[in-house]
């Protein structure tokens, strides 16, 4: 298996880097049962998402990108995210992550280094878990948040439709390192009896 070369730089995703991350995400659109999304989104349409992940705070884009041997130019590897995991104000301290490389990036090394710099760039941040959905099967990511100490923790059955067939969705959770609110452990005084 081919590795990733030591040159990739993994950095804050810009408006720059909209057209790249939206074609890796069409491929997967298309292609792959990663995202349940079942139509492509032009670069303008997505946009609005981008902008919802600044380059600080909990919600977050982070591209993996090398220069190209070819062309001499920046190649955008794969993209991962943290996400809000529900709209309501309580889920405020859990993120949705996921992880997305372009076709010849996978099971090269690129998502493990997209999770690594995402994980340390939230550390401090006041989030409690990190939650992430994988489409059934796919042990490649289910080994990868393995590593960032994921633990399954439940499965929908045939929750979603694509490509003419259903598919189950297995929900995985980590501890995050928050920097406010209550202790992972609670306090024995304040324990109903």
């Amino acid at each position: 298996m081919s590795r990733i070369p030591t040159e990739v730089q993994v950095r804050p995703g810009s408006e720059a880097d909209l057209e790249a991350v939206t074609a890796i995400y069409h491929h997967d659109v298309r292609e792959t049962a990663l995202t349940f999304d079942t139509t492509a989104f032009t670069p303008a349409e997505r946009l609005p998402w981008l902008r919802s992940h600044p380059e600080d705070g909990p919600f977050r884009l982070l591209v993996a990108s090398h220069i190209s041997p070819s062309d001499n130019a920046p190649e955008v590897l794969g993209h991962a995210t943290s996400s809000p995991y529900r709209p309501k104000a309580a889920y405020s301290t859990s993120v949705e992550v996921s992880a997305y490389c372009a076709p010849g990036a996978t099971g090269r090394g690129v998502g493990t280094l997209l999770y690594k710099a995402l994980f340390e760039a939230l550390t401090g941040e006041d989030i409690h878990r990190g939650h992430a959905a994988i489409a059934q099967p796919d042990e490649p990511s289910v080994r990868l948040h393995g590593a960032f100490g994921f633990r399954h923790v439940g499965t929908y059955t045939e929750v979603g439709r694509k490509f003419g067939r259903y598919w189950d969705v297995s929900w995985y959770e980590k501890p995050m390192l928050s920097r406010t609110g209550p202790s992972a452990s609670p306090d024995p005084s304040r324990t109903p009896r």
